[in-house]
């Protein structure tokens, strides 16, 4: 299952590339993201990091761990984050961060994923959008407790989504 959303939203690139790549303090923000353990970081160089990250997340029917690489470069303003263990055969997504000349940051998110169980593939896919939609809600709610109201509020571009 494939999804891709863009928005635009009235915050710096750095400021909404340095909230995503932040992943210890989802469990703080991302309100099925219950706990998180990051190990084996590395700096790769040129503003580019890795980090492999455990989150465990619970829904009201299922509880789960999985773990990812997060690679984090900062001259692109790009997050890549790939599948290492957990309940998918397949899980990749991006973040990108474009800054418009406004001012304000056009922010694509890209998800690609399939479950193991085609049970659990059933359950979620139903609700997928919605899931993907709350998530980056979380995000956009994040920025303005860290930085405030921004810009100003988003225009009519932000809340573009589609799934692919």
């Amino acid at each position: 299952m494939k999804h891709h959303v863009t928005k635009r939203l009235p915050y710096a690139p750095d400021q909404l590339f340095s909230l995503v790549g932040d992943v210890m303090a989802y469990p703080e923000f991302v309100p099925w993201i219950t706990a998180m353990r990051i190990w084996n970081a590395r700096d790769l160089g040129e503003g580019v990091e890795t980090v492999d990250a455990e989150a465990g997340v619970g829904f009201s029917f299922l509880k789960e761990r999985f773990s990812t690489r997060v690679r984090r470069d900062a001259a692109s303003r790009q997050i890549d984050v790939t599948l290492l263990s957990g309940p998918f055969k397949r899980l990749a997504n991006r973040w990108r961060f474009f800054e418009d000349a406004d001012g304000q940051t056009r922010v694509e998110f890209d998800i690609d994923f399939q479950f193991k169980s085609r049970l659990l593939e059933a359950l979620l896919s139903a609700n997928f959008a919605h899931a993907v939609d709350r998530l980056m809600t979380c995000f956009e709610d994040r920025a303005t407790v860290l930085y405030g109201a921004g810009l100003g509020a988003p225009d009519g571009v932000a809340g573009i989504s589609r799934s692919v």
